[in-house]
């Protein structure tokens, strides 16, 4: 994307300000694929704002696969599982990661074939051990990379999936475990990255009813009956770290609402974002449904290890330019594979308007420097995008080559830093 976006300034505290952002894409994608598959009707409120392409592929995906869905305004209802699995379905994931991965193995449920394809940018992103696991099921699936051709049906039994490069395999399989015949045991092999997220879809799983056991890094998940649910999709806390950011940055005070950003198991694993902001200097208080950023006085550099909220790492990186000591962020080598290879692109940002930043295999290093104007290029990634919006609204001259990104899952991003400058 070559579109370019200045950013106009605020360089002044934020006073009495409200945030909402959209629902939560990691909440909602699962829960469809659980609406697909589940006994019954499912309801899935969304909420007022445009949850973004992500959560749209989604629906597509769960439409082509020919289970019955009606959007209507800020709900998505799905029917399950009477899905006639017909041959030459196709999925079309977009950017998305979730939408290729979730999308696969709910293709593999059925017995016909299911192409799977996506962006140029996804097709370079992992997803062979996924589609080597659906084989190793009884699936056959034709490649390693997108776009791929799946047909089903695929057993349960006994599988090992790797956890190195992306928490969604192991998700994946087990979203629709329930509907394999005896069930499905997973052991995830090695470090797994974005650990959170796999606690999130158990947590999706026993909502459901489903009788999910975990032993360290084996999840057993029995065949069995899943719960239709009416269920408001909650505010998305990855989304919620961008007006966070705004506070630390301008100082003074934002209040995001309708989000939950307490770490707590089976919550949104983001949340811990909320934690190193603290750490950081910030105020975070959690009451009446949302949760309020405050900074008065000096920000502060820290170290920490965000393997399990990699997500968040370009907010905390923009938000550590602005800290009177060094920051340094571990843990984010696999984010290298992501919409870009966020560490570099990350650090070119910062170093493009005139900071110090350090990229390293596995991490980041941001030093106090001051800033100056500049273009930053997002290459694509809607995370880089939003991150160095904010850090625009402190330092003047700012503009995203890019911007457009933001539509990946949270279009209407822009109205709301419009909002915060008012």
């Amino acid at each position: 994307m070559d579109d370019l976006r200045p950013i106009t300034p605020i360089r002044r505290p934020l006073v009495d300000k409200r945030a909402r952002v959209p629902a939560s894409k990691s909440i909602a994608n699962r829960e469809l694929v659980l609406s697909a598959i589940a006994d019954g009707r499912s309801r899935l409120r969304l909420g007022p704002l445009d949850p973004g392409d992500d959560v749209r592929a989604m629906i597509d995906a769960v439409t082509a696969l020919d289970y019955r869905v009606e959007r209507d305004d800020d709900e998505v209802v799905v029917h399950g599982p009477a899905a006639s699995r017909r041959a030459g379905a196709a999925i079309d994931a977009g950017d998305a990661g979730t939408v290729a991965r979730f999308g696969a193995a709910l293709a593999a449920l059925g017995s016909g074939y299911v192409t799977v394809t996506g962006s140029p940018r996804l097709r370079e992103r992992p997803i062979a051990p996924l589609l080597d696991a659906l084989r190793r099921l009884g699936g056959t699936v034709t490649g390693d990379r997108l776009p791929v051709t799946i047909v089903g049906p695929i057993r349960g039994g006994d599988i090992e999936i790797a956890g190195n490069e992306s928490s969604q395999f192991a998700s994946a399989l087990l979203l629709v475990a329930p509907r394999l015949e005896g069930g499905l045991r997973v052991r995830i092999a090695g470090t797994l990255v974005s650990a959170p997220f796999v606690d999130l879809t158990i947590a999706s799983l026993r909502r459901r009813g489903v009788k999910v056991e975990r032993e360290g890094n084996l999840i057993t998940v029995p065949e069995g009956r899943i719960r239709a649910r009416d269920l408001r999709i909650p505010g998305d806390v990855t989304a919620a770290t961008y007006p966070a950011a705004a506070a630390a940055v301008l100082g003074g005070e934002v209040r995001i609402e309708g989000v939950d950003a307490r770490v707590r198991a089976g919550g949104q694993g983001d949340a811990r974002f909320f934690e190193l902001l603290q750490g950081m200097g910030c105020g975070v208080s959690h009451r009446g449904g949302g949760v309020t950023v405050q900074r008065i006085g000096a920000l502060h550099g820290i170290r920490a290890n965000v393997k399990d909220c990699s997500d968040v790492f370009p907010s905390l990186a923009v938000v550590a330019t602005q800290a009177g000591e060094a920051t340094e962020l571990t843990g984010i080598g696999h984010t290298r594979k992501q919409e870009s290879d966020r560490v570099t692109v990350v650090a070119n940002g910062i170093n493009a308007l005139g900071g110090r930043a350090q990229a390293f295999a596995d991490a980041i290093r941001v030093e106090p420097a001051p800033l100056h104007d500049g273009i930053v290029d997002a290459c694509g990634d809607h995370r880089v995008a939003m991150a160095f919006s904010i850090l625009g609204l402190q330092v003047p001259g700012v503009a995203i080559k890019g911007a457009g990104a933001v539509a990946k899952t949270f279009p209407q991003f822009y109205e709301m830093i419009a909002e915060l400058s008012r």
